[in-house]
């Protein structure tokens, strides 16, 4: 088969395409033949090295993929050949004490498609059939593909983190990446006051159309001012972080007493500083998010099945042009998600 393949890290120019083993299913996984599959910053930062982990190269990134299944194990009856489904990024046990409270991230051996196992870059891609969700002709392949790490993650830093609730109001950073465009719809979905930041009116644009009722263009603006004079000198209830060091002090100067700030990334770097006093004297709550569950992820998939909201693609680029995209997102020259296609 055809992929996209790294033997060291590096920039976009270590990406290669070319002709690779298609995989072998075991008697509990299933092999997808790709029809599309999102880009993520988690790609990004395997293919460049994460400090202190090892993954076996050469290696095909890829954690968001749909497709049709085309071989299933001898012990699967959940899918079958011909089904349309979508891949869970997560992988985990199933029977630990955190997959057991619906904590899956947590799990000892948590693990995600496309990280330390060969992902959905490719013309065919398996995983366990437990992370096989069939999926209606109501959305394209790639949208069903822009669907699972994004809105999961973004659900569970908004509901299950920092629990968001009617009437409040949060600051989204990000409006354009895909995490920022999925929180926006579900933020407004439950009601709450959206606050969201973009580095261009264009994408600001956008975000009011998904539903933002404030924007705040950051190359031009103080954020934390312009949050200060919107809430007239409150702040914000909840903040969702995933920028790093470049947003860190404006998102906790953001937060209006007994505020919450969710983070799940860090694409401008890994160490920010904190000043105690500040946290305590305000009782200000800081919280991880490292995606989220499968039950959570099946509410997710109802809500956008019933059309409340809807992933965005950006582009949709042949899966030769991986590299040209994987600049264009370290770029940010795109709104919502970029797409592959084999």
């Amino acid at each position: 088969m055809k992929a996209i393949v790294f033997d060291k890290h590096g920039g976009p120019e270590v990406l290669q395409y070319r002709e690779v083993a298609r995989p072998t299913v075991k008697e509990d996984e299933v092999l997808i033949a790709v029809k599309a599959c999102a880009l993520n910053h988690l790609d990004i930062w395997i293919r460049n090295g994460l400090p202190g982990i090892q993954i076996s190269l050469p290696h095909i990134l890829g954690c968001e993929s749909a497709g049709v299944v085309c071989e299933v194990g001898r012990k699967i009856k959940s899918v079958k050949v011909g089904d349309d489904v979508l891949i869970v990024p997560g992988i985990s046990c199933g029977r630990c004490e955190f997959c057991k409270k619906n904590r899956d991230s947590l799990c000892p051996e948590f693990n995600i498609v496309g990280f330390r196992t060969d992902g959905g870059y490719a013309e065919f891609v398996k995983a366990p059939a437990r992370n096989a969700i069939k999926i209606s002709d109501q959305l394209s392949y790639a949208e069903w593909a822009a669907t699972p790490l994004c809105f999961l993650t973004a659900w569970h830093m908004l509901f299950t983190r920092a629990n968001l609730q009617k009437g409040e109001k949060v600051l989204i950073h990000a409006a354009g990446s895909g995490v920022g465009s999925a929180a926006i719809q579900l933020a407004r979905w439950k009601k709450a006051f959206v606050i969201t930041t973009a580095g261009s009116d264009g994408k600001l644009k956008k975000a009011k159309k998904l539903g933002a009722q404030e924007v705040i263009n950051y190359t031009q603006k103080d954020i934390a001012q312009e949050v200060k004079r919107i809430t007239h000198g409150k702040g914000v209830d909840v903040v969702l972080e995933h920028i790093g060091p470049q947003t860190w002090a404006q998102s906790l100067a953001s937060l209006g007493r007994g505020g919450r700030l969710v983070t799940c990334g860090a694409t401008s770097g890994p160490q920010v500083t904190l000043d105690l006093r500040f946290c305590f004297s305000r009782e200000l709550s800081i919280s991880g998010c490292y995606m989220g569950s499968r039950k959570e992820l099946d509410q997710v998939i109802k809500l956008v099945k019933s059309g409340k909201v809807k992933p965005i693609v950006d582009t949709v680029v042949p899966l030769v042009a991986a590299a040209q995209a994987q600049a264009k997102m370290e770029n940010r020259q795109f709104f919502g998600k970029l797409v592959l296609e084999p």
